[in-house]
């Protein structure tokens, strides 16, 4: 397995887009992660499937139950709705911070990077996003490349669903690689 004894974040809340969510959280179990679902509040959130919403996946933590400390990465998935709804929540925030501040690997697809841009992470780092997002990204100072996967030091960022098999494989190769000791904080 190879990523036999790690830990891995999925950090979501109501309308994700599900296919961002459910093939990373599938494909990094099966390479032997231990992954939770982490989102606002317990129980289930509920996913949107292209154009309407799909279905609900368990949360397995909610985000007062952890901290960067427990994961060796963590994962944002896009929707237009999801990532909306926790770039104005403060311990969203601060979690996603602590994680890219501790040097571990940070994976953001779709609208995800949003979450970048309200961080702070994004700025001066080479990052790829939703094509409706690039002005925003560029705005924020990130470096927008129009790429399937893009990886600056553990920040690792996807355009779109169609990116999705690029972008776990490279999750799975940062991790197993370790934290990034050269990354700056945010």
């Amino acid at each position: 397995m190879l990523l036999s004894g790690k830990k891995i974040a999925i950090l979501a809340t109501h309308g994700f887009e599900q296919s961002e969510l459910e093939i990373p959280l599938a494909k990094l179990k099966a390479a032997g992660a231990q992954v939770d679902v982490v989102s606002l509040a317990p129980g289930e959130i509920k996913g949107w499937d292209k154009k309407d919403w799909g279905q609900p996946v368990k949360v397995d933590k909610t985000l007062d139950q952890v901290s960067a400390a427990d994961y060796d990465a963590l994962v944002l998935p896009g929707g237009q709705i999801n990532p909306d709804l926790l770039r104005v929540e403060p311990k969203a925030l601060a979690f996603i911070k602590d994680i890219y501040n501790q040097k571990k690997v940070l994976a953001a697809v779709c609208h995800a990077p949003w979450l970048l841009i309200e961080t702070g992470i994004i700025k001066g780092k080479k990052a790829t996003s939703y094509k409706s997002i690039k002005t925003d990204v560029m705005n924020a100072g990130g470096k927008w490349e129009d790429s399937e996967v893009v990886n600056d030091l553990g920040l690792i960022t996807s355009r779109n669903p169609g990116d999705l098999e690029a972008f776990v494989t490279k999750i799975i190769e940062e991790v197993r690689e370790g934290q990034h000791a050269q990354r700056s904080a945010a």
